[in-house]
């Protein structure tokens, strides 16, 4: 009797078995890529960074927890705050130490100070040069510093108590606002020199350029107003937004800080104690909408992408989270004793 045997022929199933494993291969790596872009793109994630006025710290808050995550001890009264133009470093004016603290953003710890003059108010960085300006409030002055050098380079005359510093973005022009003498003084930056004097309203506090630099807005606290300059061609004063929030005391309507979208579509202007931001059309002028946010908002600062506005908020001690499609608050942080200052990481 003959038995029919089954030979298994091993070459004929070796392609078999080569394309399964290139199958499950195939199948892994397709697995892994839908992985790589379900997982956040970065794996150093958007931070920003908020000076606690009466803690004398920096709060530090991750942008995907909303949570802060770290905190980090500074000098004397922390306020204003920039980067670095490499973006290595974050400058932490603490007035009561007159000083510049000097951040790694690497290890988060203050690794230098540099002596800034008395009452350094608001600090902003040259986009050109290893340069610090600083409003001195109580010498009347605007100083600038070589944060490379670690020296002095000059001081600027301007008004009595300068507080707001803005910066056009080709570094050409800066606007020192001051308190006491109500205006808004222009500064050649290559000459060093302020050029031009506006009066705007009473007690001017911040200065932003419009992305395009064509013009500078200034706010004014007491005013509850927002001058718009010219910065092409009169230097003059050529528009002035009001605000008026209903159902809230007119008193308690004070404009503070402004930030723009990069697109020439929204200004936010922080309006204090009225615990509202409001929403300027940039083109129009027009107040498009009020936004309830914690008490006595102070500043703002949008992310990279500009989705997302933070706001700090002085009395309640939080930042709002504010979605800028959609025009409302979506969450509060909270972070120290009197948050003034916020930026996020570029």
């Amino acid at each position: 009797m003959q038995h029919s045997v089954i030979h298994s022929d091993k070459k004929s199933l070796e392609p078999r078995i080569r394309g399964s494993k290139k199958m499950l291969k195939q199948g892994l790596q397709s697995v892994a890529l839908a992985a790589l872009f379900l997982t956040p793109f970065s794996a150093h994630a958007e931070r920003i960074f908020v000076s606690n006025e009466k803690d004398n710290t920096i709060s530090v808050i991750d942008a995907q927890s909303l949570e802060v995550i770290e905190t980090i001890e500074v000098g004397r009264r922390p306020r204003a705050m920039a980067f670095s133009s490499d973006g290595s470093e974050l400058f932490v004016a603490v007035g009561d130490d007159e000083a510049i603290d000097m951040i790694d953003l690497e290890t988060l710890n203050v690794v230098r100070s540099q002596a800034s003059g008395e009452d350094p108010e608001v600090i902003r960085t040259d986009p050109n040069k290893p340069y610090i300006y600083v409003s001195n409030e109580d010498d009347n002055i605007v100083s600038i510093l070589d944060y490379e050098k670690r020296t002095h380079v000059d001081q600027i005359p301007v008004g009595v108590e300068p507080e707001g510093l803005g910066i056009s973005p080709d570094g050409k022009w800066l606007i020192a606002t001051t308190e006491t003498s109500n205006m808004a003084h222009i500064i050649d930056a290559e000459k060093r020199e302020a050029v031009y004097h506006r009066l705007v309203g009473a007690r001017p506090r911040h200065a932003e350029f419009t992305p395009d630099g064509k013009e500078a807005w200034v706010s004014a606290e007491i005013a509850a107003t927002v001058s718009v300059i010219d910065m092409q061609e009169s230097f003059d004063v050529e528009h002035t937004i009001r605000f008026d929030v209903p159902g809230v005391p007119r008193e308690t309507v004070q404009a503070v800080g402004i930030a723009m979208t990069s697109d020439g579509r929204y200004a936010f202007v922080a309006l204090g104690p009225s615990n509202r931001v409001a929403v300027v059309d940039q083109q129009s002028y027009e107040v498009l909408d009020y936004i309830l946010v914690g008490q006595r908002v102070w500043h703002l600062a949008l992310n990279e992408d500009e989705s997302r506005l933070y706001t700090t908020n002085g009395v309640s001690g939080d930042v709002t989270v504010i979605d800028v499609d959609g025009l409302e608050a979506i969450k509060s942080v909270p972070v120290g004793r009197f948050p003034w200052g916020v930026v996020v990481e570029p």
